[in-house]
C-alpha cells in the first residue's frame, strides 16, 4: 500500500496530465467543453478515477453529457498513455471517468436557498402591518396591594 501522500499527489497529477490531453493533444471534438475537476487514485495507486464536468455551447445550450463520456471512453487508452508516460510510475493506474456532481448539487443548494429567501421575505412583508391578536399587553399586572384590604395572617404593624 503507497502512503496516502503519495496517491493524493498522484492523483493531482493525474487530473493536470488528462486535463491538459484534453485542451490540446485531444482532437475529439465532443471534449470541447469538458473539464476536469478532480482525481482520486486507490491506496494501491492500480486505479484513477476522473471527474469531469461539461458545459454547453452558451448558457442557454444543455451540456452534451452522453457524447463527452463517449468522447471520454473513447480516449481513455491514450490518455492512459500520456497518464503513464507523464507520471513514471511503475504500473500505470485505470483511469475511470465519472461525472461530477458537485456543480449540479451546488445548484440545487442554491435553488433552496433561493426559495427560503422568498419565504423569508413573505414573512416580512406579512408582518410589516401586522397587529397583536389580542390586548398590546397581553400579561397580568400584578395586584395592587391597598392598606386597607390588607388580610396577611401573622405579621405585625
Amino acid at each position: 500500500m503507497a502512503d496516502p501522500a503519495r496517491a493524493r499527489k498522484l492523483a493531482k497529477r493525474i487530473a493536470t496530465i488528462v486535463a491538459s490531453a484534453i485542451g490540446g493533444e485531444i482532437k475529439d471534438p465532443r471534449l470541447d467543453f469538458v473539464t476536469i475537476t478532480d482525481a482520486k487514485v486507490t491506496a494501491d495507486l492500480h486505479d484513477a478515477t476522473v471527474y469531469y464536468t461539461v458545459r454547453g455551447v452558451d448558457l442557454e445550450t444543455e451540456p452534451d453529457y452522453e457524447g463527452a463520456a463517449a468522447g471520454l471512453a473513447k480516449a481513455t487508452g491514450s490518455l492512459r498513455s500520456k497518464v503513464g508516460a507523464g507520471t513514471g510510475v511503475r504500473f500505470t493506474p485505470t483511469l475511470t471517468f465519472v461525472a461530477d456532481t458537485v456543480p449540479d448539487a451546488a445548484r440545487h443548494m442554491e435553488e433552496l436557498l433561493a426559495k427560503a429567501r422568498a419565504a423569508d421575505d413573505e414573512v416580512a412583508r406579512a408582518r410589516e402591518n401586522a397587529t397583536h391578536a389580542g390586548e398590546a399587553d397581553p400579561y397580568k399586572e400584578p395586584r395592587s396591594v391597598d392598606d386597607e384590604d390588607d388580610d396577611r395572617v401573622g405579621e405585625d404593624d
